[in-house]
């Protein structure tokens, strides 16, 4: 086996608790679909998102107080169509967009030998975007929907499943437990339909962030291009002084892989400056590392500017859906017993969860109530502002 073939195992290796844990759904829910069939059933959901939408689509605009667009649909993906769509939330520009799309397609259909080729193919590409394979597919039986391009997607993966799996695990008698896990799978559903509708509002800060993610990631190339423009001395040198694993002679992309992962901005920046690299101006860097790549420096200081503008628009996109939910959805019943049959918590404890974007949306409001989502959206605020929000309340003024 080649050194391609064993990363491309390895990338299957890093997703293998994942894609266990979505075979044991799928084996759980056929168990307990056979089990509670004939005594109890629970409607599609397709049949539940179309009825509540044109309701749950006017709750958003009175709220927001600004107008959907008309075209919007629904879409219910199964786990693989769900794995191809996270490559395509994957912001990357036209020149790398194909690619990302064959690797994603590859990952879905677990196909070892097509990622091993597209490694040959566009090694820096790789090592850049396989990070987004195993970081969002493993976030697949957690993330209920997604929107992109006019189309709200329900995960229909998991919520047709958990539903079955939970009434089954509660055990007999079905009938008398059934009414309340089925409120909350309706729950679960409205608070999706919600969300994604929320985010289907926010154009301008879901520009702003495709724009900033796509630069991210061009940097990124051009740091994975770098390294593995390296000779062998200098890989050798400063895998030895950042004190990286020790991999043999005869793995020379591994080397490199590993010399990248390690100096990635997303990385290498973040452990060294923390958590305030979203508000941080300067970066420095070990004088013997700038001496084996003299561009480093560079590449970092053009990072945080387009990092930190993602992570704004990101935070306030998510914060802005999590402030809308819970007041929209704050008298729902079906959504209080989704709360504690789905995540076992309960709505004070849910209103309570920190968020720095649902805090910022919160002190917002309090001053401009209901003209808040417009402005945050016309005028989206910076890192500083999502951790002062009076400096935004200033910039407003």
């Amino acid at each position: 086996m080649g050194e391609f073939e064993e990363f491309a195992e390895a990338l299957f290796g890093q997703l293998s608790v994942e894609i266990n844990e979505e075979k044991e759904i799928m084996q759980l829910a056929a168990r307990a679909r056979e089990d509670i069939a004939g005594k109890v059933q629970f409607r599609e959901i397709e049949e539940i998102a179309k009825e509540i939408f044109p309701s749950f689509k006017g709750k958003v605009e009175d709220f927001l107080g600004v107008k959907l667009a008309d075209n919007l649909q629904l879409k219910f993906p199964e786990l693989e169509d769900l794995k191809r769509l996270k490559g395509d939330k994957v912001f990357a520009d036209s020149e790398s967009k194909e690619f990302v799309k064959k690797l994603f397609n590859a990952v879905a259909r677990e196909d070892l030998k097509t990622i091993a080729e597209l490694m040959k193919e566009n090694t820096a590409k790789y090592l850049v975007y396989s990070t987004y394979a195993i970081q969002y597919i493993s976030k697949i039986t957690t993330t209920y929907g997604d929107y992109l391009d006019s189309i709200i997607y329900l995960n229909k993966f998991i919520l047709s499943r958990y539903p079955q799996i939970i009434l089954h695990k509660q055990g007999e008698p079905y009938e008398s437990r059934f009414e309340n896990v089925n409120s909350g799978y309706l729950g679960a559903v409205k608070m999706t339909v919600l969300e994604e509708l929320i985010h289907s509002a926010q154009g301008n800060l879901h520009q702003i962030n495709k724009n900033a993610a796509m630069e991210v990631n061009k940097i990124n190339e051009e740091l994975a291009k770098i390294i593995l423009s390296l000779d062998t001395e200098t890989i050798n040198k400063l895998s030895e002084y950042c004190q990286l694993q020790a991999v043999p002679d005869d793995f020379p992309f591994a080397k490199k892989a590993n010399l990248f992962f390690f100096l990635n901005p997303d990385h290498f920046l973040i452990e060294q400056i923390g958590p305030d690299v979203m508000t941080f101006t300067h970066v420095e860097i070990d004088p013997k590392i700038d001496e084996s790549i003299p561009h480093l420096l560079d590449i970092y200081k053009r990072w945080l500017v387009p990092i930190q503008q993602h992570h704004a628009a990101f935070t306030t996109m998510e914060g802005m859906a999590g402030f809308a939910i819970e007041n929209i959805l704050k008298e729902d019943q079906d959504f209080q017993n989704y709360l504690t049959t789905f995540m076992g918590t309960d709505f004070s404890s849910y209103q309570v969860r920190k968020s720095m974007g649902k805090d910022f949306t919160k002190t917002i409001y309090e001053k401009l109530g209901r003209n808040t989502f417009k402005k945050m959206m016309e005028l989206p605020p910076n890192t500083r502002e999502l951790k002062d929000p009076q400096l935004y309340l200033k910039k407003l003024s």
